[in-house]
C-alpha cells in the first residue's frame, strides 16, 4: 500500500501576525507533537482572565509567535550579512519554539506548586532532550542554542536576553488580548533594527527609541497586567487550593482529581529527582498529560468537598468572589498583621491552622531594566557598541531600580473597623 504524503508547509492564521508559515518538516512534526499540542491547553497569562475577560489565549498562540519573529529576524540580520547557516536558522526556531513546553498548567502561576524547585526552563529542557532522543538526535543543535552553549552566542540571546522573540510576541500578544494598548510595541521595527557585533545581538542607534518604548511598555504591562492585585490574589488562592489539597492527600483523604494530577499530589518531586531515571520518567509522563482543564475540574468538584478550606477556596476561584486584597508601599506590620489574623479567627472561626489560607502577606516587584541580566547594547554610526543606559537620554539608573510593593489579603466579610 503506497505511503500517503502529508503536507508540512501549513499556513497558520494569527489574529496578532496574520499569516504564518511552517517552512519545514521537523517543524510541523514538532507541532504535532502530544508535548506541543499540551499548550493549547495551558493558559498563557493563567489566571488574568479574572480582570481582563479576553485573556484567555495560549501558550500554544505565543510559541507559533515567537517562531514567526525569529524568522523574521533570522531575514533581517541575513540582509545585513550576519552569517546565518540553514541549519542554524532551523535549530534557532526549533529552540523558540519549544522555549516554553515546561510549562505547566496556569503558566507561571503554579510553576512552584506541582512540582518544586524546578523552573519550567529546567523542564522545557528536560523535555526537549526527551523530544531529541524521539527524532533521531535533530534537536542537538536547538539544545546547544538553547543552553547558550554554542560558538555563535547572538543565537542563544534571540532566544533568550532582554530582547529576544519570547518577549517581543509576549508583550504584543498579551497587549493585544487584554486589551492594554500601553503595552503596544513596535517589533516589526525593533527586529529590522537588530544586528550582530563581536557575536553579540545589538541594536542599530536609530533603533533606540523603539527599544525605550519596549522597555517602557513591558513595565506598563506588569504593573496593570502580570501583576495587577486581583491576577494576584486569584492566583495565590490558586496556589493555596493545590497546597490544601496536597495535605488532604498525605494525611490519607480521597480527593477526585484526574490521575496525573492524583499523581502529582501524592508525591513530592524536586530538583535532585531528575538524576533518578524512573522518577524522570514518571514525572515526564504525567507532568506532559497535565493542563488547565484537570486544575479547574479539579476544583469544581472540591467545591462540594467537605473540608472547609478547601471548598471555600475552590468556591471563590469558581465564582469568582476572591479575597480582598490591599497594596501599600509598605507592609503590614506584625502588629496590625496578628489583630487581623485574631478577628479572622473570631468572626469566621476558623482553626489556628486554617488562618493561612485566609490571611496572608506577599510582595511584588517590577524594574524597567534588568541591568544584571545583560545590557542591551546599540551600535554607533563608527561600529562601536554602547550600553543602553548611556546612550539613552533616559534615566536608567532610576528606572533600573527595583520597585517593590507589599500585600494582604482577606476575606472581604471580614468587618476590619
Amino acid at each position: 500500500m503506497a505511503r500517503q504524503l502529508v503536507n508540512k508547509r501549513k499556513i497558520l492564521n494569527d489574529p496578532v501576525y496574520g499569516f504564518i508559515s511552517l517552512q519545514s518538516d521537523i517543524i510541523f512534526d514538532l507541532i504535532e507533537h502530544p508535548y506541543f499540542q499540551r499548550l493549547r491547553r495551558i493558559k498563557q497569562l493563567g489566571l488574568s482572565c479574572v480582570v481582563y475577560p479576553g485573556a484567555n489565549h495560549t501558550r500554544f498562540e505565543h510559541a507559533i509567535g515567537a517562531l514567526h519573529l525569529m524568522r523574521q529576524a533570522i531575514d533581517s540580520l541575513r540582509m545585513k550579512q550576519v552569517e546565518i547557516s540553514d541549519e542554524e536558522a532551523e535549530a534557532v526556531c526549533i529552540a523558540i519554539l519549544l522555549h516554553d513546553i515546561g510549562h505547566g498548567p496556569f503558566s507561571h502561576a503554579l510553576e512552584q506548586t506541582l512540582v518544586q524547585g524546578i523552573t519550567h526552563e529546567t523542564l522545557s529542557l528536560l523535555l526537549m532532550e526527551q523530544l531529541n532522543t524521539e527524532f533521531h538526535q535533530q534537536l542537538s543543535l536547538a539544545i546547544r542554542i538553547f543552553k547558550n552553549d554554542y560558538p555563535k552566542k547572538f543565537l542563544h540571546q534571540l532566544v533568550a536576553s532582554q530582547l529576544d522573540m519570547d518577549r517581543m510576541d509576549y508583550l504584543r500578544r498579551d497587549s493585544f488580548f487584554s486589551g492594554v494598548v500601553e503595552g503596544t510595541i513596535g517589533s516589526d521595527r525593533i527586529i529590522k533594527m537588530l544586528n550582530v557585533c563581536d557575536n553579540q545581538l545589538v541594536v542599530d542607534r536609530k533603533g533606540i527609541y523603539s527599544v525605550e518604548k519596549f522597555l517602557v511598555a513591558r513595565r506598563l504591562m506588569y504593573w496593570q497586567v502580570y501583576l495587577h492585585k486581583t491576577v494576584i490574589v486569584a492566583e495565590y488562592m490558586l496556589i493555596l487550593i493545590l497546597e490544601r489539597a496536597k495535605l488532604l492527600v498525605k494525611k490519607g483523604e480521597t480527593l477526585f482529581a484526574p490521575e496525573p494530577l492524583k499523581w502529582m499530589l501524592q508525591h513530592q518531586f524536586g530538583l535532585d529527582d531528575l538524576s533518578i531515571t524512573d522518577k524522570k520518567s514518571n514525572l515526564i509522563e504525567n507532568f506532559t498529560a497535565l493542563d488547565d482543564s484537570d486544575i479547574l475540574s479539579s476544583i469544581k468538584s472540591w467545591c462540594k468537598h467537605p473540608d472547609r478550606v478547601l471548598s471555600y477556596l475552590s468556591k471563590a476561584i469558581v465564582n469568582r468572589k476572591l479575597l480582598k486584597i490591599s497594596v501599600a508601599d509598605r507592609p503590614v506590620s506584625k502588629t496590625q498583621l496578628v489583630e487581623i489574623k485574631k478577628k479572622a479567627k473570631d468572626q469566621l472561626g476558623l482553626k489556628t491552622n486554617e488562618i493561612k489560607y485566609f490571611v496572608f502577606t506577599g510582595s511584588i516587584t517590577n524594574h524597567i531594566y534588568e541591568a544584571d541580566s545583560g545590557t542591551i547594547k546599540i551600535l554607533s554610526k563608527s561600529n562601536e557598541t554602547i550600553d543602553l543606559e548611556n546612550a539613552s537620554d533616559i534615566d536608567f539608573k532610576r528606572l533600573s531600580k527595583a520597585v517593590r510593593k507589599h500585600f494582604i489579603c482577606y476575606p472581604k466579610e471580614l468587618d476590619l473597623n
